[in-house]
Order: structure tokens, then sequence, then C-alpha cells
């Protein structure tokens, strides 16, 4: 098996401490090859190789930032099919949503080019002809991105893209379940030519890593895709530092189906919404509402789309829905649908899960689960499952299913269909996420704004927006 380095300060180095961390197939548990087992030390020379980089890189002139970044998007392109076959077999899903995963990814580093000449500042009218105002935006500084496993292309392009065209080094720390498809990138940012110390990547443990980042003042900024509950700990590691921070957290995606949808687009639409990436997803819809008109369609026709998939190896032609990433993954479905099923839920399609292959922590599938009589009081309906298990639950007014949509602490994305254009508006603006999917099940993309409301997270990811973050403003006021 191959064993692979961090990348630090330009240069491949091995652990200090030669430990190692396994990668492997979701799918089957083979094991894929080796990547460090970083520690703090190793960090902390990330972040003085990042740290010596600053002054230069933030120096440049944006047109030149934005050439390496286009050289970078170019060896994307010409390697994608190269870089999704190492996705698919290290996270598990099915290779042509890798391919359209990384093809994503390459677009993030593409638009952070373009943008990367687009920083503009202010002139601002003085109170006296004896002043100027001028107002101008520097980089942040020095960069730590924390990537989750489920998207583990575009989660790193769409964080680094925007630190690099503001004028940031940045400091990657992968997911340790599948670091080998940003390494690869990685590798196609040295082979673009960028400065060393300009990005570096270290894998290895998320305590020991997160803690001297979190710890190190050379440390701006912090931005993190994870759960909700490792996003408030390094809200509070933050304070020490002052350290800015991105955080885009969990999901509890409601899919309100009105009774004027239409219905084939509404259950077309699951398919992004739900059962991409085995709905290992943070926008992914957790809970279903169908007006009671429309219930018995809806479920009629997923059943129906439902019943030609293909479940299995995602490197495999013909796969619809690949594996969960672990057995703690596959027990979390597990305990949602048995308890759902205790308290009076229905099976209507699917329930069944199984294991293939010898390794424990690996190889466990699931099929597309519908459940129907579910109720509030279920652990679908408030926790987040990251399973394709599909409850739905009915509902009679406009108020009633606003207010049920509403009732949670999380506020990342929302899917509602509906034929009235005045509806979908109203409706819209009534729903407290930051993303509306409107007769839209896969609203994401490069130039739109991505983050959520409540605890779903702080800040926003993509469009221009996404250059904010990392981004400081300077007000000088000239005498003359």
């Amino acid at each position: 098996m191959e064993k692979y380095k961090n990348y630090i300060g330009g240069e491949w180095v091995s652990s200090i401490t030669q430990e190692e961390i396994q990668v492997l197939n979701p799918a089957n548990g083979d094991v894929l090859g080796y990547v460090p087992k970083a520690g703090a030390k190793e960090t902390t020379e990330a972040i003085e190789a990042a740290h010596n980089a600053l002054d230069e890189w933030a120096s440049l002139p944006a047109q030149v930032r934005a050439k390496h970044l286009k050289k970078w998007y170019e060896l994307m392109v010409q390697h994608q099919e190269d870089i999704a076959r190492t996705l698919t077999l290290e996270q598990g899903k099915p290779f042509p949503e890798a391919l359209g995963e990384v093809k994503a990814a390459a677009l993030f580093v593409e638009w952070y080019a373009e943008e990367a000449k687009r920083i503009y500042g202010e002139v601002i009218p003085a109170s006296t002809n004896r002043k100027r105002i001028v107002v101008i935006k520097q980089p942040v500084g020095v960069v730590a991105a924390i990537t989750p496993w489920n998207f583990p292309a575009s989660m790193v392009t769409r964080k680094i893209a925007p630190a690099l065209a503001a004028g940031c080094p940045v400091i990657l720390k992968p997911a340790t379940q599948t670091p080998l498809t940003a390494l690869k990138i990685i590798e196609l940012a040295d082979k673009a030519g960028l400065p060393k110390g300009v990005i570096n990547m270290v894998t290895g443990g998320a305590e020991a890593i997160g803690k001297t980042l979190m710890e190190d003042k050379r440390v701006s900024k912090v931005t993190f895709t994870g759960s909700t509950e490792v996003g408030k700990l390094l809200i509070k590691q933050s304070a020490d530092t002052v350290k800015r921070v991105s955080l885009e957290l969990g999901g509890h995606a409601p899919y309100i189906v009105f009774d004027d949808a239409n219905i084939d687009k509404a259950v077309a639409e699951v398919m992004d919404s739900k059962i991409r990436n085995c709905g290992q997803m943070c926008v992914a819809t957790n809970r279903f509402y169908v007006q009671e008109d429309v219930v018995d369609a809806f479920v009629d026709k997923l059943k129906e789309r439902f019943s030609s998939f293909i479940i299995g190896n995602g490197i495999e032609d013909g796969v619809h829905i690949g594996p969960l990433i672990d057995r703690k993954a596959y027990e979390k479905v597990e305990n949602h649908i048995q308890d759902a099923v205790s308290k009076g839920a229905e099976i209507v399609f699917g329930g069944k899960g199984y294991h293939e292959g010898d390794h424990q922590d690996s190889g466990y599938f699931y099929q597309p689960t519908v459940l129907i009589n579910v109720t509030d009081d279920m652990l679908v309906m408030h926790e987040e499952t990251f399973g394709p298990v599909l409850p739905i639950k009915s509902f009679k007014t406009e108020d009633e299913v606003i207010k049920a949509a509403n009732n949670t602490d999380y506020g990342l994305a929302v899917y509602l269909f509906t034929e009235s254009l005045s509806r979908g508006i109203q409706v819209s603006e009534k729903l407290q996420y930051g993303i509306v999917g409107l007769n839209d099940g896969g609203p994401a993309t490069v130039q739109a704004p991505f983050g959520g409301f409540k605890e779903s997270g702080i800040g926003r990811e993509g469009g221009h927006h996404g250059l904010d973050p990392f981004l400081e403003i300077k007000y000088i006021s000239i005498g003359v």
C-alpha cells in the first residue's frame, strides 16, 4: 500500500513519530493507503510555513494570485477522473456523483481566480474638505481549514480557493476517513507552482491538530465544516485568541410538498436532496411534509422510483447508492428506523440494511427507507439521520407546515414544492433557513452563498460572499 506524506512549506514530509492512519474503502474494507498521524509538532511547522509565506503572498498583485489559481484549476480539470476514482474508493459515493463533485471543486478554484481581481475598496465623502476617507480590504492572515469526509473534494476548494484569492496562506486538515482526495488536489496545487508555504496540509487526529491550530496566535481564522457540537467547541476555543471563525454545521432540512405541486418533479428532486451520497449531506432532507391530498400519490411515486435502484460499491457501473461511511453511521440509521417503528411508524419501502465483507467498520449498506405515520416524538424528526431514511408526515395548512419546518435549532436548507409563484415566494420568506430550494432539490452552486441560520453555522461560502470572511476592512483617514 502507498504511504503518503504531509505537505508543509512546499515539501512532502513524513510524520515525526512515524505513526500512520489506515485509509479504508467503506464498501469493502480494503486498505487504500496510509497517511501520517501528525500531531502538534507537524502542525506548528505548517503554521510557521504559512506565516512565513503570508507577507509575500498577500502583497502579490491580484492578477498574479489569479494566474496561480487558474493553473491549479486547469490541472484539476485534466485529472478530474483520477481524483473522482480516488474519491469513490475512499468515500463510497457512486463514480458519476464523485466526478460531479470534482468538477464542482475545480469550479470553486476557477471562480475565485476571477474573484481575486474584484476585491474592491471605497472612497467615502468626508465631513470636511481637509480630510479624505479611504477603505481598503486586506487578507485576514493565516487560515486553518478543517474539512469533512462526505465531500472531500469540493469542501477543500470551497475553503482554500477564496482564502488564497484574498491573499491568505492556508493549513488544511482533511477528515481522516477521506484524506487521499485532498492529497491529490494538493499535489496538483504544488504542480501549479504555488509559492512554498501558501498551502500546507497535515493529516492526523483532530484533537492534537485542532488544539494547536486554535491556540497559536499566528492563525487568524478557522473555517470548519462538520457537526454543530464540534463547531460550538471551536467557538469556545477561538475566544482566547479572538480568531475569526466560519462554521458550516449540521442541518435538519424539511421537504415541503404542497397540494398544487408538480408531484413528478417533487419526487425526482428527492434524488438530489436526499438520495445523493446515501443521504450523508448536511443539506440532506431529514423530514418530509406532504399536504394530505397528495401524500398517497407522493409515496407511491417514491416507491416506484426506488424499486429500480441498485445499491453497491460505488466504483461499479450502474450503482445508484453506495455504502454508508462506517458502522457507526449504519447503527445510527438502524436506531432511527427502529425508534420510529416502535412509536407507530410504518415502513412502506426498504427498511433493510446489510453488511458485506470481513471488516467490522466497513461494508455497510442501507436501502432507501420510506416511513409513514410519522410523529414528532420520533428521533428522525428532530435528529440528523445522515442516511437514506425518508420520514413522511402529512399536513393540512400552510401556517401549520411553516411552524413545523421552523421548529428546530437548525436552519441550513429547506425545500418546498408548489406551482404557485405567490405561495412559493411568501413561504420562502417565512422559512428560517439560509438556503431555500423552491422547486429545486439541489440549490448549491459555486456562484451563490452557502450557509445557514441558527445553529447551522456562521458565515457563507461560495459566490462573491465567500471572499468576505477572509478579508479585513481597513479605514484610512487622510488629512490634507
